[in-house]
């Protein structure tokens, strides 16, 4: 069982024969030769078992040209017996020859080199590449950190190494983590993502604090960073640096800290934030100056201006003008032209010719963007309404001024309100939605005539809620109906209570499929079914009770019962929605309600419209995903649109739409996330107690 065969033991002597053999051959005492390097030849021998090499030659070259050849080349002679072929270091040797090229070394330069016997050649090259352990990063660090203590210049480092200045300055930053860390981290007991997160500080003792103090599933480098810079302000995602500009504000002498980790414009965080404020406001008194000069009575500048602050104040009406000759046959054509492209484009989306349907959508939007410039041209304040009215200036979530102008105080609206203002207020419902007369000749918005049904279907159940939950303005906008009938004999389409029945608006599924599981059209349910589980079915009982009940609950019911008769279904794209005096009393946010999907948006209009709109709330993924197919880029898209609070240009024109100022984008009526939060989680029990 243990005896060694004849063949075992010819193998064991042969293989302790080479391996004296190559100790012999790799003497440097004995075989370590210098060779001119006119005489050093590159031959495909195959002897070289390394194909990939790792650093370009170029790279290469200026490292040897700095620091010289650390590392002798192996050789065997050369069949001529006058050159040496070199079987490991090909990339020195091509290196070298790069600087005898360009004159920086000579031709005859002495090349150290080990020569070895020509049937070790390949072992040689196998036992070099193979027999190398690579420096633990941590010892990069810190030898990149002692270079530096010697007082050599990082570039001069950078250069020697063949690397960029940033990298040695990354390298130095990680070596210097504290000594308990960077022990953890030659353990692998700390990841080097966790290190560099930890190294946008200096200070030892907090990076330990931030580290160790965290529990285990709290040490990702994102939360290690977030708890380092806690107490000063990302200059990537605040509002008020992109208003000041990083420029400006260090110009000031303000301080900053740069994460050298950090992609592209991230990472750089401030830590002076009443400096910050101070330029901020600054710059908001000199816009503020400005828009007083337009002779508004007040102008104030603030930080921000919360949905809530915009709602204590009423809107001034702005007037508008006769349009002139020209321009009046300019709106004529461009709508004329915008109904020809509607119809075209929802038969080129019935016969799925998505080419053609790019092609008119396209149109559309341009035709709608003149319409829309023309109109808002003849538009404006009036002198009395400036004299009494006011603006505010604010910055908006992507750092741009906004301006609120048309804003009147209670005191100022009561000294400007009369009878002919009070006309102007809610339009009967029937009124809004009827297809003769005006609308007809209303602007359309770049969307097809079925997308812009399915979408005002949605805001009329958005509506229908918010209508619910704001019992005054029920009250009002049933009183403006009854007022404009048996006062001013003017035609409202629903009858009286008491012997006159309400009509409930019941199409929403016809024109959008998806209306039933809206939030929307869940939340008027619930509340629907809270009343109407409370109150008696006999009609005779029901009157005693509605008569029993306090004024404040009567008005509450009537809410409900009045937000089921809105409708403001529109027939054909158009910018006007009807039902913006309702939309702007009960300060309508379609964000809160309705949220863009493949489904209900982005797979009815065209790649270039979702592309457009991707580049608004992520840009750069703009490129990428111009390469897929539409199918595809709807999908994606509503992935990127989650959470980002993008609503299509249909549901921006709410309320504060005709205030928008003329400098920038206008954001005013809009809700911040948690209090369109607040407004969808309310329980329908409370709303109807």
């Amino acid at each position: 069982m243990n005896a060694v065969t004849h063949a075992e033991t010819s193998a064991v002597n042969t293989a302790s024969t080479t391996a004296v053999n190559m100790l012999q051959a790799a003497d440097p005492s004995k075989n370590m030769i210098l060779v001119p390097l006119s005489q050093l030849v590159l031959r495909p021998t195959g002897r070289n078992v390394r194909k990939t090499p790792r650093m370009s030659i170029p790279e290469l070259a200026a490292s040897i040209q700095r620091v010289g050849l650390l590392q002798n080349l192996i050789v065997i002679p050369a069949a001529d017996g006058e050159h040496y072929e070199v079987v490991a270091g090909g990339r020195r040797l091509a290196a070298l020859k790069l600087l005898a090229k360009k004159h920086r070394l000579a031709k005859d330069w002495e090349v150290p080199c080990l020569l070895v016997a020509d049937g070790t050649a390949r072992t040689a090259s196998l036992t070099e590449n193979v027999q190398r352990e690579a420096m633990h990063p941590a010892d990069q660090f810190e030898a990149f950190a002692a270079l530096v203590a010697e007082g050599r210049p990082i570039e001069d480092i950078a250069a020697d190494f063949s690397v960029t200045p940033l990298v040695v300055q990354r390298r130095l930053k990680l070596a210097n983590v504290s000594p308990r860390l960077m022990a953890d981290y030659r353990a692998d007991a700390v990841t080097l993502d966790q290190l560099m997160a930890l190294s946008i500080t200096d200070d030892h003792a907090s990076q330990d604090a931030a580290f160790y103090d965290a529990p285990q599933w709290q040490r990702s480098p994102s939360a290690l960073r977030e708890r380092l810079t806690e107490r000063e302000i990302d200059a990537y995602r605040h509002p008020l640096v992109r208003f000041v500009g990083l420029d400006t504000y260090e110009a000031a002498g303000g301080g900053i800290r740069r994460d050298l980790f950090a992609e592209g414009d991230a990472g750089v965080y401030l830590n002076d934030a009443a400096l910050l404020e101070r330029l901020a406001h600054e710059r908001l008194a000199g816009i503020a100056a400005e828009v007083k000069a337009e002779g508004w009575a007040w102008v104030d500048a603030a930080h921000a201006a919360t949905y809530a602050d915009l709602q204590a104040f009423q809107r001034a009406p702005r007037e508008r003008r006769t349009p002139g000759k020209r321009e009046a046959l300019r709106i004529e054509k461009l709508q004329a032209r915008m109904r020809e492209v509607a119809e075209a484009l929802d038969a080129a989306m019935d016969a799925d010719d998505e080419d053609k349907a790019d092609a008119l959508q396209e149109e559309g939007e341009r035709l709608g963007q003149q319409l829309q410039a023309l109109e808002d041209g003849l538009l404006d304040y009036a002198a009395n309404m400036r004299a009494a009215a006011g603006a505010i200036v604010t910055i908006d979530r992507n750092g741009e001024a906004v301006i609120h102008r048309g804003l009147m105080r209670e005191a100022e609206a009561k000294a400007l309100r009369t009878p002919e203002k009070l006309r102007q207020g809610f339009g009967s419902v029937e009124a809004e939605n009827d297809d003769e007369g005006e609308n007809d000749e209303a602007p359309k918005a770049a969307i097809s005539d079925r997308l812009a049904q399915r979408l005002s279907a949605h805001r009329t159940a958005a509506l229908q809620i918010e209508v619910a939950r704001h019992p005054q303005v029920a009250l009002a906008a049933l009183v403006h109906g009854m007022v404009q009938t048996v006062l001013q004999d003017s035609h409202y389409g629903h009858d009286l209570p008491l012997g006159v029945r309400l009509t409930a608006q019941d199409r929403l599924e016809g024109m959008a499929p998806d209306w039933p599981e809206s939030s929307a059209a869940e939340a008027l349910r619930e509340l629907q079914q809270a009343w109407g589980g409370k109150l008696p079915k006999d009609s005779a009982e029901l009157f005693t009770a509605l008569l029993a009940m306090e004024q404040g609950e009567l008005v509450k019911l009537l809410a409900v019962c009045v937000a089921s008769t809105v409708d403001v279904v529109t027939p054909r794209a158009t910018p006007h929605q009807p039902g913006a005096e309702l939309a702007q009393a009960v300060g309508l946010d379609m964000a809160a309600w309705w949220k863009p999907t493949a489904e209900g948006y982005f797979k009815h209009v065209s790649k270039a419209v979702i592309l457009d709109a991707v580049g608004a709330f992520a840009p750069e993924h703009v490129a990428r995903l111009a390469k897929l197919k539409k199918a595809d880029i709807a999908s994606e898209a509503e992935r990127l649109a989650d959470g980002t609070g993008w609503m299509p240009a249909i549901f921006k024109a709410e309320g504060t739409q005709e205030d928008a100022p003329e400098e920038g984008p206008q954001d005013a009526g809009q809700p911040d996330a948690e209090e369109a939060a607040t407004v969808a989680d309310e329980p329908a029990e409370a709303l109807a107690a």
